[in-house]
């Protein structure tokens, strides 16, 4: 059976299933897919401690459903910062990213048909979970490449040290599980 970790995020309880990353490393994995009702009551949570902004920007990830129920309860506009380039993106900038979760080295891209939207707005990032902060820092370059005013960096979970971090606004924070 595997080992899990227990939370109450937005008044909800959920048990987190326990994933390795490597030989010395567990983490509790937080997943917003297909849970609508944690989704909807996270994205009204965040809602509530962040200040006003014009855009949401999120990677694509598993905040993607986060940052739309965020949009849709808000009636701001979310930006997904891609993975890869798309035929339709207009010269898109490239973002190297790398986080505890991912086994090598990716891109971030954001092309100008989006990017050109927040020039000058208000920018809200979005994640479901700030762990080491690399991934949050390469959208932050993306914003800031297209001079976005970042208001807020939020993600529903703090993992481990980043629970620690004053730039941030979460709701909950969850452990790093060493071995």
């Amino acid at each position: 059976m595997r080992e899990t970790h227990k939370i109450t995020i937005a008044g909800i309880e959920r048990e987190l299933p326990r994933f390795a990353v490597n030989e010395h490393l567990d983490i509790a994995a937080f997943i917003l897919f297909g849970d609508v009702e944690l989704t909807e009551k996270c994205a009204a949570a965040l809602i509530e401690k962040c200040p006003d902004f014009d855009y949401i920007v999120t990677p694509e990830a598993k905040s993607i459903p986060l940052a739309y129920e965020m949009s849709r309860q808000s009636g701001k506009k979310y930006i997904v910062v891609r993975k890869g380039v798309k035929v339709y993106m207009d010269n898109p900038v490239a973002v190297p990213v790398s986080s505890i979760t991912t086994q090598r080295e990716q891109y971030l891209y954001l092309g100008h048909e989006d990017g050109d939207l927040i020039t000058g707005k208000k920018v809200l990032i979005v994640d479901d979970v700030i762990s080491t902060g690399e991934s949050l820092e390469s959208v932050k370059k993306v914003v800031e490449a297209f001079d976005g005013e970042i208001v807020a960096c939020c993600a529903p979970i703090a993992e481990g040290d980043a629970a620690d971090r004053e730039d941030i606004i979460y709701l909950e924070k969850i452990p790093l599980f060493f071995k």
